[in-house]
């Protein structure tokens, strides 16, 4: 059987594992998308090396933030809360959203953003305990 261990677990040690994981995917995707758009600008030499270099770590650094607010966010609430189910994720979600599309300081991206963000994520945990 397996047990839920995210009880027992810190939320600060399934943090840093969330940033470290879909952080290192996220340096994954800068890998691959950024030769092609490197290409697609015309870069060359080292303006090439030097842009695929700064999208892996952009991608890699937002993909980290991003899952690192969710996982701490969802960890407290469910400790607060001392219940295990997709409300947790659904305000997780909300909340990595909003701070995912802040930088755009447009209110209507945000809360579209945040919405959609906490839709999936509530679907996500929620199809994930059926």
């Amino acid at each position: 059987m397996e047990e839920d261990l995210s009880e027992v677990i810190p939320c600060s040690s399934l943090t840093v594992d969330s940033i470290l994981r879909v952080g290192a995917a996220g340096a994954i995707w800068g890998t691959c998308v950024g030769p092609y758009d490197a290409r697609r600008f015309g870069l060359k030499g080292i303006a090439y090396s030097s842009f695929v270099g700064k999208t892996t770590a952009k991608f890699g650094f937002q993909c980290g933030l991003v899952a690192g607010i969710f996982t701490s966010t969802r960890c407290l609430i469910q400790r607060y809360r001392n219940q295990n189910d997709w409300v947790n994720a659904l305000i997780a979600g909300a909340v990595a959203g909003g701070a995912l599309a802040a930088g755009t300081r447009n209110w209507t991206h945000v809360i579209s953003t945040a919405g959609l963000v906490s839709v999936f994520s509530a679907a996500a945990d929620y199809s994930k305990t059926l």
